[in-house]
């Protein structure tokens, strides 16, 4: 019988809890003394799951911090976009292995509150991005990569369109790494197969 995940998670959190090296001589005290060699391969695959590394710490050294935000936003691509001002807290969870930010703000003359989570998944090798604010029900969910060329993460994605039942719309989100102290996110949604920008934010770190 296969291990299951939950059993094989709990092997993972006791060999991670030991913090007085296991003599040779006592395999009592060691975990994984009576595990199969199928057992014990599945466990090692699980720690390197679970192991934050250094895309882990890049996204910590990036947003972790408090943020002002200047954000444009275009429901007519040929008005002129509305503009808001929030705040923004970024601050690690589970051990750095996920960035949690959490915004404050004003939209369209309303109050505003939002949270992300941002992660990098080992298994996948790709980012992860969840979105859910005040002014809508749904949770949102992107994925995609990190060029280190260009200092940007590209995100893609697809969400339900509140405007048509039963209809997705397609989301690509950038997130430029300007400076330290800077990045520019920009939003882009796809209908009948046509992309347009709706959504560009600047972040600065506060002072």
């Amino acid at each position: 019988m296969k291990p299951t995940r939950l059993a094989m998670l709990g092997c993972v959190l006791a060999i991670a809890t030991i913090s007085i090296p296991v003599s040779a001589q006592d395999p009592a005290a060691d975990p994984t003394a009576t595990m199969s060699a199928e057992q014990k391969a599945m466990m090692e695959a699980w720690a390197r799951a679970a192991a934050p590394g250094p895309q882990h710490a890049r996204l910590a050294q990036q947003f972790v911090g408090d943020w002002t935000t200047t954000t444009q936003f275009w429901t007519d691509p040929s008005a002129p976009p509305m503009t808001e001002t929030a705040s923004a807290t970024a601050r690690p969870l589970f051990g750095g292995r996920q960035v949690r930010m959490d915004y404050s703000g004003q939209m369209m003359g309303a109050p505003f509150e939002g949270m992300s989570l941002t992660g990098y998944d080992n298994v996948s090798g790709r980012y992860n991005a969840v979105w859910m604010d005040n002014m809508s029900t749904g949770t949102y969910l992107l994925s995609g990569d990190y060029d280190e060329a260009s200092r940007t993460y590209t995100y893609t994605g697809e969400w339900p369109d509140p405007m048509r039942a039963g209809k997705m719309v397609q989301v690509r989100e950038t997130v430029q790494i300007v400076d330290p102290d800077h990045h520019v996110i920009e939003m882009f949604e796809s209908h009948d197969g046509v992309e347009r920008r709706t959504m560009r934010i600047e972040m600065r770190r506060a002072e």
